[in-house]
């Protein structure tokens, strides 16, 4: 695995997975992009890699934005070798009592905010001959629970825009691949127990025992040290012809 020191961007950085990812990847000794919605919460999580020794700048992005995305890219002092797609939302209802403008929320955010930065950036990712692009998707690029109609259309249709982006970039050192975790503990997470609990009528613990560890023959919540070294080996000399592809993190959920 290579050693090079990577500009890394990440978006939805300011908690979660996106801040767990950008962390550990500062750990490595990479320079972060952390960007979030939320510049105060960016700022927060790009201050705490650069009081450990890591590099990190901070910037506010909103992800559904073009007139956003293309300010953004402007005040970009050269181009990202990586891009990891992470900002993501949940909401939990079934169909009927799903508000069409939350569901299309959810679509943008997830789907065609990740095709509009993505976009955005290829071209400089084309210019130097190297880029990696991450999309952070999950258990349900795959499969499906019910009352989840939005993240799962969006989350599903992340791995057929990584195949599609993946053709297109075959012509260079350009890689696209969709990270598909079950259930990692984060605030959205811990929020989904609590909505679950109330749309199933069960108890939280039941919600995490029954509906999101019993599917996993391995029964354990998923790391952010996991998803940072997965992240970190797509983006390594190694996984150079690895592309378009779902990298299942799932402790055996799938295979059953």
């Amino acid at each position: 695995m290579s050693n090079k020191s990577l500009r890394i961007l990440v978006t939805g950085a300011g908690s979660g997975i996106g801040a767990g990812i950008a962390r550990e990847l500062a750990a490595q000794g990479h320079e972060l992009i952390v960007t979030d919605l939320s510049a105060e919460e960016a700022a927060a999580k790009a201050k705490v890699i650069n009081d450990s020794g890591g590099k990190a700048t901070a910037a506010g992005l909103d992800v559904t934005s073009d007139e956003a995305i293309a300010a953004f890219c402007k005040q970009l002092a050269g181009p990202v070798d990586v891009l990891i797609n992470n900002a993501g939302v949940q909401h939990v209802s079934r169909l009927e009592d799903f508000p069409m403008e939350k569901w299309d929320q959810l679509v943008q955010i997830m789907l065609v905010g990740v095709a509009r930065l993505t976009r955005a950036l290829l071209p400089g990712m084309r210019e130097q001959e190297f880029g990696r692009i991450i999309n952070i998707g999950s258990i349900h690029s795959l499969v499906a629970s019910a009352y989840k109609s939005a993240y799962v259309a969006a989350k599903h249709g992340l791995i057929g825009f990584s195949k599609v982006i993946a053709l297109e970039t075959a012509d260079t050192d350009i890689t696209i691949n969709t990270v598909c975790p079950t259930y990692v503990k984060t605030p959205l997470v811990e929020k989904q127990i609590a909505d679950q609990a109330r749309v199933h009528g069960i108890s939280e613990d039941e919600v995490i025992e029954t509906i999101m560890l019993k599917p996993m023959p391995k029964g354990v919540f998923i790391s952010m040290e996991e998803l940072a070294g997965i992240c970190a080996f797509l983006t390594s000399p190694a996984a150079r012809n690895i592309t378009g592809q779902a990298i299942v993190v799932d402790g055996g959920w799938t295979v059953q």
